[in-house]
């Protein structure tokens, strides 16, 4: 059984989504502390044809706080306007912005299961059947720490390969892995290009909310499966 694990984040960029749809569990990691400038509210819209920023309000939000400790106090009318006024010609706004507008209205807003519910949208939309398991759901060994508690979780979810992004290798270590019985691999994203509404050169590793404006659900899933496994 192959094994995802990754904090949540709103609509991140699309190689989150090929770690998502390349394993069998997807933990969603909301038992950790919230990284502030991170990316966990925040990710990059196209605006007039370039790129922008955009930043859902929290309250209460603290890296001394966990993720599963915060709540969204934004209400979603300006991020779902900007949405509206700059992808209302894309391809499949039609398809896709009845997906966000239930996203956006979802009922509760702890900022975990708030997130955690959006990947049970996007899931479903795209037609992945990864199993969700929330981290702070498991009885585990929370003193455990980093390459530690990952091998933990996989022992703990009898995984016997564990994917992560790439930019983990000079986290985790092959060795270690192996003498626990888990496979490690580290998954590449090829970030393909494709349409996008008013721009002159591609933009690439934007928030998924603009590979789903731009792509039908058969596109965005042939992009998602653009990725090396090392």
């Amino acid at each position: 059984m192959i094994l995802g694990i990754m904090q949540p984040y709103f609509l991140p960029y699309i190689g989150y989504f090929q770690l998502m749809k390349a394993v069998d569990r997807y933990v969603i990691y909301d038992d950790v502390n919230y990284i502030k400038g991170g990316w966990i509210n925040r990710n990059n819209l196209l605006v007039n044809g370039r790129k922008q920023l955009f930043t859902i309000a929290l309250e209460g939000a603290s890296p001394n706080k966990k993720i599963n400790e915060i709540r969204i106090k934004d209400d979603f009318s300006k991020f779902l306007r900007t949405v509206r006024m700059n992808y209302s010609k894309a391809p499949c706004f039609g398809a896709f912005m009845p997906v966000l507008e239930r996203i956006a209205g979802f009922g509760d807003r702890n900022l975990a299961r708030f997130i955690a519910n959006s990947f049970h949208e996007l899931a479903s939309y795209l037609g992945f059947d990864t199993q969700f398991v929330v981290s702070s759901e498991l009885e585990k060994d929370n003193s455990l720490c980093g390459q530690d508690k990952v091998i933990h979780i996989c022992r703990l979810l009898r995984a016997d390969t564990y994917y992560n992004a790439v930019g983990g290798r000079e986290l985790y270590d092959a060795e270690t892995f192996a003498a626990n019985g888990i496979e490690l691999k580290f998954l590449s994203s090829c970030l393909l290009p494709y349409p996008q509404l008013k721009t002159h050169e591609f933009v690439p590793a934007l928030s998924i909310l603009d590979v789903l404006m731009n792509n039908s659900v058969r596109e965005t899933n042939d992009l998602l499966n653009a990725y090396a496994l090392l």
